[in-house]
């Protein structure tokens, strides 16, 4: 019947047997003669012929509409099949992109019970930070993105949601035992530590600055602990959130909930791929990840 239904989308496309028969490269009595067996099948007539003409019966209209979809989608199927099976041939490579300041566990796990499932597939990793991924993910250099939320989502990627986290602010022991949180307003005389490469500085503090509401100054460092470090010794503050604050000597250095004004401030956390470069794989892994999070 799937034959059956593209010669019947034909016909209605071009209104005519004749040139429908041409674009699906049979005979026009042999279209004629599948598009009655069609009928005969599903017990409804499609076409209300007129000698040579015919016009679309409201059945032959809904059953048009439909069959579209559905050979649009077997179509797709076919083309899915055929690249896993070629991909397979040749040892498929999944390019993921992971945050670096993130934290491991979910990632490492996934990763590990992908690797197990699909012994064949080779999985190549790139840490960075968010600007970075995002860029090897737009120029085709990764096929999955596992990042922050710092733009508006995109109907030309697949977005699928993980995890949500809160922001914490790292500030000295002491300096605010009356405090229960802190406003970046608060804080707008401390510089804020930002844990950050140079090539990557000027997009962080853009993020801090016009997203999180960020009005102090800056100063960056090479790792958390590093950052932790300059914390404790009163040079500034450190943006934290659920996951990296398990990583603050909280003995040495206190960690409040971070507002901007009366707004508590949060991160979404997402895996990202193109609509275009969607496939087995890469759906595969997404879900893999996903399951991470709800244990």
């Amino acid at each position: 019947m799937f034959s059956q239904m593209q010669y019947f989308i034909a016909v209605v496309d071009q209104h005519n047997f004749t040139r429908a028969a041409e674009q699906c490269h049979i005979s026009q009595s042999a279209i004629s003669q599948q598009i009655k067996e069609l009928e005969t099948t599903i017990g409804v007539q499609l076409l209300d012929r007129h000698g040579r003409s015919f016009d679309v019966t409201p059945a032959g209209q809904y059953f048009y509409q439909h069959a579209q979809a559905i050979v649009q989608q077997t179509n797709q199927l076919v083309e899915e099949t055929q690249k896993l099976a070629q991909e397979q041939k040749e040892r498929y490579v999944l390019r993921l992109g992971y945050l670096a300041n993130f934290g491991t566990q979910e990632f490492l796990q996934a990763v590990a019970q992908f690797s197990k499932q699909y012994p064949d597939v080779r999985v190549q990793i790139t840490s960075g930070m968010h600007e970075k991924l995002f860029e090897l993910l737009r120029t085709d250099q990764i096929d999955l993105d596992f990042a922050d939320q710092r733009r508006a989502l995109s109907d030309e990627y697949q977005n699928e949601f993980l995890t949500e986290t809160e922001f914490t602010v790292v500030v000295p022991q002491g300096r605010y035992l009356d405090k229960q949180k802190l406003t970046t307003a608060e804080l707008a005389d401390l510089p804020c530590i930002l844990v950050v490469g140079t090539a990557q500085e000027a997009q962080e503090e853009q993020y801090y600055r016009d997203v999180l509401g960020v009005q102090s100054s800056f100063l960056t460092a090479t790792t958390f602990d590093e950052a932790q470090m300059m914390v404790a010794a009163g040079q500034g503050y450190l943006i934290a959130n659920g996951r990296t604050q398990g990583q603050v000597n909280q003995q040495i250095n206190q960690v409040l909930p971070l507002y901007n004004g009366e707004m508590p401030l949060h991160q979404s956390y997402y895996a990202y791929w193109k609509q275009d470069n969607s496939g087995y794989y890469i759906e595969s892994f997404a879900q893999i990840l996903k399951e991470q999070f709800k244990s």
